[in-house]
């Protein structure tokens, strides 16, 4: 349009038209296809909305049902659980779920296991406005059934108190908060043999009901904040605290064995995403979380074992303390750029454990079975027609009963033992009951998802992992997937992958409380002092051979090559099919030898103590080593 000035007041009237723009929105259901991207396998299953109602509100039975629903993992290895993008954790509380992903994608080079049997669990974010809800469910033992073992049935009480909160907190920043209770009341059946405690006659069966109270609180506190356009910081705490005060107790142990047990945890995580393009997108995160296990035996003193009969006394796990802190630090970048998805990242963590352990620090007393003399109904040896005792098989029951019977009439202990009584073995445990480890570990992958047709995705990676505690420090793990809808609604899929497996720190505690020194075992055949405990510096005579464990050092870390193919096909009614069959072939297995067993043709089993052993008579030492395989076909 062209414009001409004049001298004087114009008026220059434009008009614009205003163009018909077409706006598509697509919205999707949580509908089952097949379609050849990775994420779309059959065996994937994503749970969100009302499809979270249909699962348990209890976090440990809500964990199992999403175990059922993943199924096996490929491998030796169990189920892997990622709580918003993290490794381990508590398992939140189903108010403060938003979504969970089954199955995802197996052979993405960003896990360092196995897609199948993955559970990622992502919790949600604030609202724009205020929501809330609050419930409480209700059990008890009315409709179960008697234990056949139990003369009453046992009790079950069951109080849930749940409550959550959303809304805004400010212009940019929004919450979510959720409060749980759990009180649970459950009966413990004990069912072995006794002695009554007036008439000291054998009780058997001797059956009883404990109640054992569990009391579960827990917070899970959310918060998001738009620090710009595009980047959002998102910031939750976790909060969890569990109280058993009568564990332990059941079966063959007897109320005096329970033990109060205490697990706190604490959990903060932060995310921060931030999207640089149109096809840019990276997330940050950061998670510290710290747990602390307690233990205390609600009596002192030694542990008393009378075997197939009961076990009594105190626990012999004493007072213990574990705490556990644990670091992570992960950058991912996802970039798409025409037909190629990219991702790819690192993953840095620290674990320490601090540990107290004086298992058997109080000693324990073994009662076994055997040969005595018999006692007639006064309890007096049964004699032969020369005067001497006759004997007959024992049990450890009939020898326990015969050690209390006549320690109250006052025999000494040497009278007991010819009357068939006392302790067959006491063994107790002295040393650093302490320890302190931790390691490190990183990961870093790259990955492509390559779209080379609408019907045909090809999935590249690659993973690098390194941890210390062990010399094996440079693992490489190529994957590759392919994916083709061969017809409309059939999807074949094959793909291979090496994964490894990491050498835990517990291995490394096991061989650091084993190593020989930082603690020694006392076992003394038929002690003539039960009940009472004697100083250790008395037992030095009796200072057992060590099992002891080490760690090669030439251990790899173990290694799976795992290899899979299936043929999907979607079917009416939201139903798919799928036939996958997966081989896993390991190298590297982990295995514990004892390097220091007696050389072949030395060692005479009717003679005690004979035999030539490599290390000397020092007992067994448990090499952990990896030379064991694996291998696994199997057809679903």
């Amino acid at each position: 349009m062209k414009v001409v000035i004049r001298p004087g007041v114009q008026t220059l009237n434009l008009q614009l038209k205003v163009a018909s723009v077409t706006q598509q929105v697509t919205v999707e259901d949580r509908a089952v296809t097949v379609t050849p991207e990775p994420a779309n396998n059959a065996s994937a299953t994503v749970l969100g909305g009302d499809d979270l109602q249909a699962l348990s509100d209890n976090p440990d039975d809500l964990i199992a049902e999403l175990l059922a629903i993943a199924g096996p993992s490929g491998g030796p290895g169990g189920a892997s659980v990622f709580i918003d993008g993290f490794t381990g954790g508590q398992v939140p509380s189903k108010e403060s779920i938003r979504e969970i992903r089954i199955n995802q994608n197996p052979f993405s080079s960003e896990y360092d296991r196995i897609g199948t049997g993955r559970i990622e669990i992502l919790t949600k974010p604030g609202t724009n406005q205020f929501h809330g809800s609050e419930g409480f469910n209700f059990s008890n033992d009315f409709w179960n059934s008697r234990n056949p073992y139990a003369q009453q049935k046992a009790p079950f009480l069951l109080k849930e108190y749940i409550g959550n909160l959303s809304g805004p907190m400010a212009k940019r920043a929004s919450f979510f908060f959720d409060l749980r209770r759990d009180a649970v009341d459950n009966g413990a059946i004990i069912n072995g043999t006794t002695l009554d405690p007036v008439t000291l006659d054998v009780v058997n069966p001797f059956t009883d009901v404990f109640r054992i109270p569990q009391r579960r609180f827990s917070i899970n506190p959310r918060t998001d904040y738009q620090l710009s356009a595009n980047n959002t910081l998102s910031l939750r705490y976790s909060f969890t605290h569990i109280d058993i005060p009568f564990s332990g107790i059941g079966s063959f142990n007897l109320i005096s064995r329970g033990l109060r047990t205490t697990t706190i945890a604490h959990t903060i995580q932060a995310t921060d995403t931030a999207v640089f393009a149109e096809n840019m997108v990276n997330e940050m995160r950061f998670q510290f979380s710290r747990s602390h296990n307690e233990t205390t035996p609600n009596t002192v003193g030694p542990a008393l074992q009378v075997l197939g009969a009961f076990n009594g006394g105190a626990s012999p796990a004493g007072r213990s303390f574990d705490t556990q802190n644990n670091y992570e630090f992960q950058d991912y970048m996802t970039v798409v750029h025409g037909t190629h998805s990219w991702r790819f990242g690192a993953r840095l963590r620290r674990q320490s454990d601090d540990n107290i352990s004086p298992q058997n620090f109080a000693g324990t007393f073994t009662f076994g079975g055997g040969t005595a003399p018999m006692l007639d109904a006064n309890n007096r040896p049964v004699l032969d027609s020369s005067g001497q005792p006759l004997l007959a098989p024992i049990t450890s029951i009939e020898r326990y009963r015969r050690t209390v019977f006549f320690q109250k009439l006052g025999f000494s202990s040497s009278q007991i033992a010819d009357l068939g009584g006392g302790a067959t073995q006491f063994s107790i445990v002295a040393g650093d009951p302490g320890l302190s480890a931790s390691q490190f570990d990183l990961g870093s992958f790259l990955g492509d998802d390559w779209k080379l047709r609408r019907t045909l995705t090809l999935s590249l990676g690659l993973r690098y992992e390194r941890q210390t505690n062990i010399r094996d420090q440079n693992d490489f793990a190529p994957r590759i997937g392919i994916a083709w809808a061969a017809r409309p609604k059939t999807v074949v899929r094959a793909g291979f992958g090496i994964f490894y497996d990491r050498f835990a720190l517990a291995n490394t505690m096991i061989a650091l409380r084993r190593n020989g020194i930082r603690q020694q075992q006392y076992v003394i055949t038929n002690p003539d002092f039960y009940p009472s405990i004697p100083p250790i510096s008395s037992l030095a005579a009796f200072q057992s051979a060590q099992i002891r464990e080490q760690i090669s050092p030439t251990l790899v870390t173990p290694t799976y090559y795992q290899s899979a193919i299936s043929l999907e096909r979607q079917l009416p009614l939201n139903t798919t099919v799928a036939i996958t069959y997966a081989n896993s072939h390991g190298l590297h297995m982990l295995r514990s030898r004892n390097v220091n067993a007696p050389l072949l043709g030395t060692y005479d089993p009717a003679v005690p103590g004979s035999g030539v052993f490599p290390f000397g008579p020092v007992g067994a030492v448990f090499l952990i080593e990896s030379l064991g395989l694996y291998n696994q076909n199997s057809l679903r």
